[in-house]
């Protein structure tokens, strides 16, 4: 099966997007780069020197999520944890700059708000250093949380919850947030971290990567093909998922491969990617829940929907860092 989008129709999604509201939930980071150039080595061991340049900060994990909505217009709520710390509150204004909603954000006493430093050297990142708190969210928090995200939730369109296994998505909040969102019909998406082993079933869209999908399934990644219908064990993956879990949808990333949209009782459908060049991966993932999950709302079928954030993932991974698109780069890359 082959489908093409017109840019007109595309453009129409675009607009009908930016009158939904979106609520994201999950663990919200703020995301540290600091730049500099090496030139020599360390006289004290074998490691590069930085010559220091400059840094930057912007909201990652679920926050980024949120950045990504935010970018195509759309009106976004966020919801997680942060610490009463210098980095929670560099992250909340940098929440408010980007006019990103930040009432749901809990101020605990007990977290660290979760810090990851870039080390970039001449474009390349030299190493990571993580600052965080991965301990679940205590009862009183959740109960917190859950009671703003109770109040948003009467005028949203969808739901999207980024688990980065940093301990806020919690199965108590799972449970809860499936609950709500099924008494009022609206849509719930989930970026998984198979690590965490919370219980998925039920859920509107699960976007696992190809590592996290066969995690997910509890299958070896022994059966790799160009042609994803060739890959046995990536078909036995999704037909496993598919019917354990019970999605509506399920997208599996696959990089360079683009993605697997699979619904039961349907045959697969596979998405070439469109990226041009890869510079950064880093966020792709978010912009891939984004957008789909976006272009839902504004009443685009599964299929649409993962060509636009198809299309939305192809441009980001161009950029560095963790980038964002906006409609218009977005409409261009359909008119081209």
């Amino acid at each position: 099966m082959s489908i093409k989008l017109s840019a007109a129709r595309v453009r129409r999604i675009m607009s009908d997007a930016q009158k939904a509201r979106v609520l994201v939930v999950g663990d919200v980071m703020l995301d540290q780069f600091i730049w500099g150039g090496v030139s020599r080595i360390s006289p004290e061991a074998p490691v590069p020197v930085l010559d220091f340049t400059g840094e930057s900060y912007m909201p990652g994990g679920a926050a980024n999520v949120a950045r990504n909505l935010v970018s195509l217009a759309v009106k976004t709520e966020l919801f997680g944890a942060i610490g009463h710390d210098d980095a929670g509150t560099k992250l909340q204004k940098l929440l408010s700059e980007q006019k990103i909603g930040c009432s749901g954000l809990v101020m605990t006493a007990g977290r660290h708000t979760s810090i990851k430093t870039r080390i970039v050297a001449q474009q390349q990142q030299v190493v990571r250093v993580d600052r965080e708190t991965r301990g679940a969210l205590d009862e009183r928090d959740t109960v917190r949380l859950l009671d703003v995200f109770k109040t948003k939730l009467k005028d949203a369109d969808a739901v999207i919850v980024g688990d980065y296994g940093k301990g806020v998505v919690t199965q108590r909040l799972l449970n809860e947030m499936k609950s709500l969102c099924r008494e009022r019909g609206v849509w719930l998406s989930l970026d998984p971290k198979p690590v965490h082993h919370l219980n998925l079933s039920n859920l509107s869209l699960i976007t696992p990567n190809r590592k996290e999908a066969f995690e997910l399934a509890d299958l070896p990644d022994e059966t790799r093909d160009a042609n994803p219908f060739a890959d046995k064990n990536l078909m036995l993956v999704a037909d496993r998922l598919l019917n354990e879990l019970r999605p509506a949808v399920l997208l599996i990333t696959l990089g360079e491969l683009g993605m697997l949209l699979c619904q039961r009782d349907q045959k697969p459908f596979h998405i070439p990617t469109v990226a041009q060049e890869v510079f950064d991966v880093s966020g792709a993932g978010d912009t891939v829940i984004a957008t789909f999950t976006l272009a839902v709302a504004a009443g685009a079928s599964p299929v649409e929907a993962a060509i636009v954030s198809n299309h939305a993932a192809g441009i980001v991974v161009g950029k560095r860092g963790t980038a964002t698109t906006s409609s218009d780069e977005l409409l261009k890359s359909f008119n081209h």
